[in-house]
């Protein structure tokens, strides 16, 4: 009984329309659709969607939708999570409908995220993904096996966060990476869901007295960044050169110490960032072992400039 991939994402945003110029002309990600109450679907891969943009104003994440592989083990972690005295709410048939799912579950984390756990998403391979920019594709698995990329959070109690996703939502760790952020001292946390290195990583204080996590966007966002991994490096090294012609002001490219990602970090308009890479590491399960890194990256690196939202792609 374990989530098995990292399904979708819903983000709250000021500026719709500039996202969806962002999401298009400069992510390559197609949209899907849009819903009545002017929220935009966009798509990666063969999944019907794998983010939902929603004009809400909080410029952050505000869900997240972890798949399992069927029934039975929805059922298991809804049990488990009610045993460990979690409100777990059962997805209503417009629940369903919305999110093109045949079952559903909702809850939130310890860190206060609305959290989706669910099965049988729709798969649309009579259409395939047509990426706007003509990219050669998104890095997904083997029918989107690995999910649509990974997230970094920041939350205030990592121990309570870690013992959530590991012992009740079936996750593994991967590895830590200790940084400084500012007088801070921050651990980070990756597990992974399946052989992509991670699917969600947690930030957070080393000692939880110390104060509010730091890793999110302005105003001490849960977000620090989702990662979209490319295909081909040279998608990534294009992306690269097209920021820079739209004046985004981007960080350097680099390769990280536990991934192995060649990447580098944008903004997005709603400030936190995006990371677009290639090449990461996959983990097997039966000879992996646990690390512990003081390095973000091996090279190169550094995250994009934290503007607020309506500066950040000025």
């Amino acid at each position: 009984m374990a989530v098995t991939q990292l399904g979708y994402l819903g983000i709250g945003v000021s500026d719709i329309d500039t996202w969806s110029d962002y999401a298009q002309n400069v992510l390559g990600l197609e949209i899907a659709g849009r819903e009545e109450d002017g929220s935009m679907r966009l798509r990666m891969d063969q999944y019907s969607y794998r983010f939902v943009i929603h004009p809400s104003g909080e410029d952050d994440l505000i869900f997240t939708g972890w798949e399992v592989k069927d029934e039975e083990s929805l059922v298991e972690i809804a049990d488990t999570l009610r045993a460990a005295g979690v409100e777990v709410t059962e997805g209503t048939a417009d629940d369903l409908q919305a999110r093109n799912v045949i079952g559903l579950i909702k809850f939130t984390d310890p860190a206060g995220l609305a959290t989706e756990v669910f099965y049988g998403p729709y798969l649309d391979k009579a259409r395939p993904f047509n990426s706007p920019r003509g990219i050669t594709g998104f890095e997904t698995g083997e029918n989107g096996s690995m999910g649509l990329g990974h997230i970094v959070v920041g939350v205030p109690d990592l121990k309570q966060c870690m013992h959530f996703y590991r012992d009740l939502l079936g996750l593994r760790i991967s590895d830590y990476i200790d940084l400084a952020m500012g007088p801070m001292k921050m651990r980070v946390a990756f597990f992974h869901a399946n052989p992509r290195h991670h699917s969600i990583a947690f930030g957070g204080p080393l000692d939880p007295t110390s104060g509010p996590p730091s890793m999110g966007g302005p105003g001490r966002k849960r977000l620090n960044h989702f990662m979209l991994e490319l295909k081909a490096i040279d998608d990534v090294g294009i992306t690269y050169d097209l920021i820079g012609e739209r004046g985004i002001k981007a960080g350097k490219l680099g390769r990280h110490t536990n991934d192995h990602m060649f990447s580098f970090y944008m903004p997005t308009p709603s400030g936190f960032n995006v990371e677009y890479g290639w090449g990461g590491r996959h983990v097997d399960d039966d000879h992996w072992e646990v690390q512990y890194y003081k390095d973000a990256s091996i090279w190169g690196h550094g995250f994009a400039p934290r503007p607020e939202p309506a500066e950040a792609l000025a």
